[in-house]
């Protein structure tokens, strides 16, 4: 743990004294007054907004959409119910799941999956503090390329910045998960079997995979969260979404 927070304040610093770097251009003033940011978000937006107002609105919508998209697949089902990420059983391991369905054990299959599953819906309440943690750290610059971007823009900001630092926090809580709803016990169970009848051994690292997969799960219902922000007036829950994605 306290290699983590070490590691992660390393981290957070460096862009930190970064993006420090870029926000002294931007908010350069040029002879008229005015700075880059001020140029373009004003002949932009037309609503007077302020550049400190414009990234307090990106960093709502973001805590917004994190929060959102982390209590919903937290939830009871979350991962298992939901067919664009559910977590399956890895490429390499589906000749495993084919040849012990085929001897009768689907069942001990089917209980390695929602195990997997469970272990994500459980660690995703658990990691949304970690991950909202990081969108405060969202500087102005980074809100102008945010707006101006494509429709995941801040999705994808989230996870070019975010990614290696969630891993390293989130994956001493995937595995534990996976220790609380059995998932190893059935997994070390489905492989122990397959390997007794079977010359090309499998053993791939379940904390490592269900991880990568949890991660995915997360920042794609944040994207879905982000496309109702930008695209449904309706989603914008305060006056300061409203104006900062009224265009």
């Amino acid at each position: 743990m306290k290699r983590t927070v070490l590691l992660t304040t390393s981290f957070l610093l460096s862009f930190a004294f970064l993006n420090a770097q870029i926000l002294k251009n931007v908010l350069k003033k040029d002879s008229s007054g005015k700075s880059s940011i001020d140029k373009v978000f004003g002949g932009k937006l037309g609503s007077g907004l302020s550049s400190d107002e414009i990234a307090s609105g990106l960093k709502e919508a973001l805590q917004v959409g994190a929060t959102k998209g982390s209590d919903k697949l937290s939830a009871v089902d979350g991962f298992f119910k939901d067919a664009a990420i559910k977590i399956l059983m890895p490429e390499e391991a589906k000749k495993v799941e084919k040849t012990l369905r085929g001897m009768g054990l689907g069942a001990q299959v089917d209980d390695a999956i929602l195990s997997m599953n469970r272990a994500a819906e459980d660690a995703a309440k658990s990691a949304a503090p970690i991950f909202i943690n990081a969108i405060k750290q969202m500087s102005i610059s980074d809100a102008l390329g945010i707006l101006q971007g494509n429709d995941f823009a801040a999705t994808n900001y989230l996870k070019d910045k975010t990614t290696s630092a969630l891993t390293e926090a989130f994956r001493p809580v995937i595995e534990k998960s996976l220790e609380k709803v059995n998932a190893t016990k059935y997994w070390n169970t489905l492989f122990t079997t397959y390997n007794k009848f079977s010359l090309q051994k499998v053993n791939p690292d379940l904390t490592a995979y269900v991880t990568e997969k949890g991660l995915a799960g997360i920042f794609y219902q944040v994207g879905q969260e982000e496309q109702k922000i930008r695209k449904d007036p309706l989603a914008r829950t305060s006056d300061l979404l409203k104006k900062v994605f009224a265009k």
